[in-house]
């Protein structure tokens, strides 16, 4: 079945975890055997061919570069113009990818219906481009206001002003805080500009001044729910609640720790903790029962987010496996059009209407 992917981040793998995702996920496995400098060394799950092969032909790709201020013990670059730097790198990478052909920018609706008759016109994926979506991760790198608007022109289409800890114009994951005046601007520029809003990561403060605030389109491309796994990074279901009435969608993340309860770090494991797909199902039904329908909620799974087998539900081997998701859904008794909406319709309804010409 066909499948949209609402969250990789395929640049910061090939620029700082220095992988070619051209090659099988098995020979980027093999290349890093011995490997300790990151946490999922020889057990990644995302590369090209496997996207591929598991049918995701359209996926959210991010750029990423945090600033860390003095005393922030987050990884990440000291000023935000070496931020800025970093995501032009990525944005080149991107580029250099679409010249090889492995990639193509979807960026309106022409380009997004050309795309969608390609990958559902019944031949070999063999061969074609995986379309991506262009987002930031984290507003940090946006050295001031004037650069929103120089990435607009190269395509970025979706902004999460947050990631983990303090950020520059919100506050992320693991803090507090509300939105400050730049933050608040960076919203009125994304919506005179037409771009998408990412609430991931917004913390609970910046989460319901961005709510009150932005009067475009808003998505959450990777969130799990705080009612199944009780952590500042889930939305309650009030948050769910709104973001179904401000009609967005939710992508369902395969981040371990997000899908099961009492996840230790460096410790727990898939087997043990008993994560499995039938986890990120549970999330995607929660959603579903809070809406009274299926078509608020789809996926957007993370799995190349500084993780990999050994923070991945324990059936899945590779994001191809995504496509053992549709059986299980329909197990639980899941019409197929549910299915087809979870799987890439909720998305693709989303994108026609923020790119309505």
């Amino acid at each position: 079945m066909f499948t949209i992917d609402a969250h990789l981040d395929l640049s910061m793998n090939a620029m700082e975890w220095n992988r070619d995702l051209r090659r099988s996920v098995f020979e980027i496995r093999d290349r890093e055997k011995g490997l300790t400098d990151k946490p999922d060394r020889a057990r990644g799950t995302v590369a090209f061919p496997e996207l591929r092969k598991g049918n995701t032909g359209l996926v959210v790709a991010t750029q990423i570069a945090r600033y860390v201020g003095p005393g922030n013990p987050l990884p990440g670059w000291h000023s935000p113009e070496q931020a800025w730097a970093q995501t032009q790198a990525q944005l080149s990478w991107y580029k250099s990818m679409e010249e090889a052909g492995e990639l193509v920018m979807i960026k309106d609706r022409s380009g997004l219906e050309r795309h969608i008759a390609l990958w559902m016109n019944g031949e070999s994926n063999e061969h074609k481009p995986i379309g991506y979506i262009l987002s930031l991760e984290g507003a940090d790198s946006l050295v001031d206001l004037s650069y929103l608007e120089k990435a607009y022109h190269y395509g970025l289409s979706a902004i999460g002003p947050a990631h983990y800890g303090p950020g520059r114009y919100a506050n992320g994951t693991d803090a507090t805080g509300h939105l400050n005046e730049k933050g608040r601007q960076l919203l009125k520029e994304m919506e005179r500009l037409d771009m998408i809003l990412d609430a991931t990561h917004l913390c609970d403060d910046a989460f319901w001044d961005a709510m009150d605030l932005f009067n475009g389109h808003i998505w959450a491309s990777h969130n799990n729910c705080r009612r199944l796994v009780d952590h500042n990074r889930q939305f309650s279901d009030e948050m769910i609640k709104t973001l179904i009435r401000k009609e967005a969608v939710i992508g369902a993340a395969l981040d371990a720790w997000m899908m099961v309860p009492g996840w230790v770090r460096g410790q727990s494991t898939p087997e043990g903790m008993h994560c499995n797909l039938e986890k990120m199902v549970d999330h995607i039904d929660h959603i579903c029962q809070l809406a009274g329908n299926a078509q608020h909620v789809g996926i957007g799974t993370d799995l190349d987010g500084a993780f990999g087998k050994e923070q991945s539900p324990y059936d899945l081997e590779t994001i191809a496996d995504l496509q053992k998701v549709p059986a299980l859904l329909k197990q639980r008794g899941y019409s197929a059009v549910d299915v087809d909406n979870i799987m890439h319709g909720n998305w693709l309804r989303f994108l026609r209407k923020a790119w309505a010409e």
